[in-house]
Order: C-alpha cells, then structure tokens, then sequence
C-alpha cells in the first residue's frame, strides 16, 4: 500500500495517541478519585466499560487519519492496448460480388465495427493497398478518423501483400520499412504490443495468384515481408473476403475470374502467430469483429482505498459515539 501525504497521516496518527494518552490519564484519575472514595472493584469495573466507547473513537480518528492521507494498493489490470492497423485491399477483384453486396463493401463493413468495439487505449490506423501500400490514416485513439478513412475506400488497381504488410509495418514504426535489395529482413524492433489485421481475397499481382485466379505459388515478397513481422512480434490476422467457388470481375474493361485465396492468407498469419478468418457470408461476417482478439496487457495500477477507510472510520466514530451515550448519557 502506498500513501500519496505521508505528512498527513503522522499528524493524524499524532493527535489520535495524544487523545488516547489523555483517555487514560482521565481514566487513572478517576480511577484514583473512585478508590480514594471506597467505591467498590465493580464500580471501577463499570468505569473502565464507559471508556469503550472513548476507545471505539480514538480508533475511529486514528483510520480516519490514514482516509486522509490517500492510501492506494497497486493492483495487476488487464486491458487491450497497443496498435492495431486495418490493411484494406482495395483492388479490382475486391468489386466481386460473391460476397453481398461486394467483397470490398463488405470488409468495410467488418472494419468498421472492429473499429467501434475497440477501446480508447487502442490506437487504430488505416493502410489501403493497390500496386504497393498506401497509407491513409496513421494510428490513433481518434478512431472517428480511422473510420472514416474506411468509408472513403473505392476498389480499383492491384494487389501485392508484401508491399501491404510493409506499409503497415511502416505505419507502426513511423518510418519507411522496406526489404533489402537480397529480400533480407530488416531490424525494426520489437512491438508486442502490434497488430495487423489484413482484409484481403488473397490475390497477389506478384505471386500465389493472378487476377485470373491463376495459380502461382507462394509470393516471396509477401512472405519476407512477414517474416520481418514476426521477427518484429507484430501478429497478422487475416479475413479472408470472397468465397473459394469464386466468380468474374470486370477489371479495366475485362471480365476476369477471381476466386478468394486462403491459402496465402492462412500461410501469412501462422507464420506471425495470427489467425485466420473466413467471410463468405452474412454469418461469418457478424462473427469477425468479436473474433479477432488483440494481446493484453497486464499493468499495475494504483486502487484508491481512501473510501474504505473513511467507512470504517465512520463505523468506528459512530460506534463510539452510541456506547458513549448509552452508558453515561453523553455525548463525550
């Protein structure tokens, strides 16, 4: 426990042993007085009962002196906080509309409500990507500001993962985090306390597939790009927008087939320790906020206990005061 006026519980503390002091010279006294005057043991005995309720006072003072001084017990508190970036894919292929009433209206959709369950100690920003990330809003705990920057979003252009987890890992950072000219992983350093959540269909411009649902196998850049992640300890959580039957697009005045990669989505988030999400439909979609979970933090903070002591102060002053009148008909 610890005391925010040490000062003032000494000079509580001190007027509390003085009132008792002066309880038992009164009591000696008259003790003194009673026996001088051939009052008999039981009689004394009916004295030191009147002193009770002195006693019940003086305790009363003495807690209320430690009320005063502010004590506080410092408590281990869970809650969320950190960062979290909402990385939108917002090419051609998010128009599909296997997802109603489109893939990219749809995540939007989830985001936003993500983004109105999280508390004011998560700081929350927006990374829209086509051919490389763009980043739309910098993290903060205004999130009226992260959500509108999810509103204003519109599909059209490409797709690369990699280049959208690194504009996210640049958004957390709050400078430019890129891949060595070998693919080599830089040292950004560590921030547990970071997420990124990637709404995407999966299709990547430079690997796993092509707009035309092509296979293409594992894109290279996006998954060095999330090895710097997890060597960063950011998680990466992944909603997978579309459905694996898929359906066509048009795309810059072509009718192409794109179907939802969840594959590549699955491959990113277990190699950052983060979970995948499915949302083929209405159901899955209601689902998704409540499902992402962001790490907790257990801090200490201080617990006021001044109230509880002025209580037991009060118990203990009221107390008194009845035993006092009860057994000599006055107030002190």
């Amino acid at each position: 426990m610890s005391l925010a006026d040490p000062a003032l519980l000494a000079v509580g503390l001190l007027v509390a042993v003085a009132l008792a002091w002066a309880a038992v010279a009164v009591a000696r006294r008259r003790s003194a007085a009673l026996a001088s005057a051939g009052v008999a043991a039981g009689g004394l005995g009916r004295g030191r009962g009147r002193l009770a309720g002195v006693w019940l006072t003086i305790a009363g003072v003495a807690v209320l002196a430690v009320a005063v001084a502010g004590p506080a017990a410092s408590v281990p508190v869970s809650h969320a906080s950190g960062t979290v970036i909402l990385a939108m894919d917002v090419s051609g292929s998010m128009a599909a509309t296997d997802v109603a009433p489109s893939r990219l209206a749809a995540a939007k959709q989830v985001a936003e409500s993500f983004i109105n369950a999280q508390p004011a100690t998560v700081e929350i920003g927006v990374v829209a990507f086509q051919q490389g990330g763009l980043e739309a809003a910098l993290p903060t705990a205004d999130h009226s500001t992260a959500a509108t920057a999810v509103r204003r979003l519109t599909a059209g252009g490409g797709t690369s993962l990699g280049d959208a987890i690194l504009a996210s890992l640049s958004a957390i950072t709050r400078r430019t985090v890129t891949l060595g000219r070998d693919g080599s992983a830089p040292n950004i350093g560590y921030w547990p306390s970071a997420t990124i959540v990637l709404f995407s269909d999966g299709q990547d411009e430079s690997g796993g597939q092509d707009e035309s649902g092509a296979a293409g196998g594992t894109d290279p850049e996006a998954s060095a790009a999330a090895a710097v992640a997890e060597k960063a300890g950011v998680h990466i959580d992944t909603v997978g927008v579309g459905t694996t039957a898929g359906t066509t697009v048009e795309v810059d005045g072509y009718h192409l087939f794109t179907a939802l990669d969840e594959a590549t989505l699955k491959s990113i988030s277990q190699a950052t320790g983060g979970a995948y999400h499915p949302a083929s439909d209405a159901r899955q979609l209601d689902g998704i906020a409540s499902s992402i979970n962001l790490r907790l933090t257990v801090t200490r903070e201080p617990l006021p206990l001044a109230g509880a002591f002025i209580a037991l102060a009060l118990v203990l002053l009221a107390a008194g005061a009845v035993l006092t009148v009860t057994r000599t008909g006055r107030v002190v």
